[in-house]
């Protein structure tokens, strides 16, 4: 259960659980919102899909939804994938008040990032709360096991670490296919400085605007794509206005195939505030680029600066650009980076690894009794 259905990270993930689980050991059905491109993938697919309009706030009319839902199905499992989801879809198990084993992932914990601290402190009570009422809570890197365990969000005996996991091979061949729009100038030969992220605040991109006219000092010729949709394009597009960019920052909004517009990056850049731990850095790596990236929690459990990639400092664009004109003036460097970045990402980052540790947990569930104290 996840609440939106578009293509960020967390819907990436039970995508890949939905379509990756064996068929012979598992039942799998996803529940997220009704309409988006997680919804169309899943009905393309013959994979069962539930909608339910999932909203901000306290609506008890998605909670009666779900409750009909967990009803009329004999699920075993219920898997809550975020805040949202994870309120509601929580919340709703407790209400309905028959036998239900709860995992909950936790993609990053974006609430500790807010600046309201009413609203992160209110989130950190609920999730408390809710950790009650789960199984166990799955944390997708090391770091966010930490602050989990730091801000006391569940027992310590319910948290486990299952992190992200790409097929590299798969992903990799998708480069092959062209579906790039004419839009693009693909063959030109230009330096390109790219990123695939949600457009909000969490990634950081307002400093890639501003790095990026110290990079055009250096290299003139170069352009940034920015593949991805989100509630920030008006005031990126404000701000490319604003300092002379219209024309050499590309804002690509959501792409069916990110993976043949990646391979065209010579520098995959990473300015995020936060991260859980990052698919589009793993799809970088995939395809063994050159990473820039911000020195974050999450991020470094990936990238180790000056072997497999260069970290900067958050919010400095400077050194932001420095990094990026460096590697785009050093290509020699550049490439012996992104190599390392696929080597040492391979086997640790696996597909294969991510869902064998979650068949493991779906299972060991079932087999004991049932304990949410």
């Amino acid at each position: 259960m996840i609440d939106r259905p578009f293509l960020g990270g967390g819907q990436i993930h039970c995508l890949a659980l939905a379509r990756n689980l064996d068929r012979d050991t598992f039942e799998i059905s996803v529940c997220s919102g009704g309409e988006g491109p997680l919804a169309e993938i899943l009905a393309a697919e013959g994979i069962p899909h539930f909608p339910v309009p999932f909203r901000k706030g306290i609506r008890k009319g998605i909670v009666a939804e779900i409750v009909s839902l967990l009803h009329s199905h004999h699920f075993d499992i219920l898997h809550t994938h975020g805040g949202v989801a994870g309120l509601f879809g929580r919340w709703s198990a407790h209400r309905w008040g028959q036998p239900l084993r709860i995992v909950h992932t936790l993609h990053g914990i974006h609430y500790l990032h807010y600046r309201n601290s009413f609203l992160k402190y209110m989130y950190v009570y609920l999730e408390r709360l809710f950790s009650r009422f789960s199984d166990t809570v799955v944390c997708v890197s090391d770091a966010d096991k930490e602050n989990a365990r730091r801000f006391k969000l569940a027992p310590e005996n319910k948290i486990v670490v299952i992190k992200n996991g790409i097929d590299f091979e798969a992903f990799a061949a998708r480069t092959l296919e062209r579906k790039e729009s004419k839009d693009l100038d693909f063959d030109s030969g230009d330096p390109v400085v790219g990123t695939v992220a949600r457009l909000h605040r969490q990634k950081g991109l307002p400093y890639l605007y501003r790095a990026f006219t110290k990079i055009k000092e250096h290299i003139p010729e170069a352009t940034v794509w920015v593949v991805g949709g989100g509630p920030l394009l008006p005031k990126l597009q404000e701000l490319g206005k604003k300092l002379g960019l219209e024309k050499t920052v590309w804002l690509l909004g959501e792409r069916e195939n990110s993976a043949r517009l990646l391979s065209r990056f010579d520098v995959f850049v990473l300015p995020s505030l936060w991260e859980g731990l990052p698919y589009a850095l793993l799809e970088a790596a995939a395809l063994a680029k050159p990473v820039v990236a911000t020195d974050i929690d999450g991020v470094r459990e990936i990238v180790k600066h000056g072997e497999s990639g260069l970290l900067v400092p958050v919010k400095d664009p400077d050194r932001l650009a420095n990094a990026v004109v460096r590697l785009l003036q050093e290509r020699e460097y550049a490439t012996t980076l992104g190599q390392n970045l696929r080597d040492t990402s391979r086997e640790a980052f696996s597909l294969s690894r991510m869902i064998q540790k979650t068949a493991d947990l779906y299972i060991e569930l079932n087999e004991t009794p049932e304990n949410h104290s």
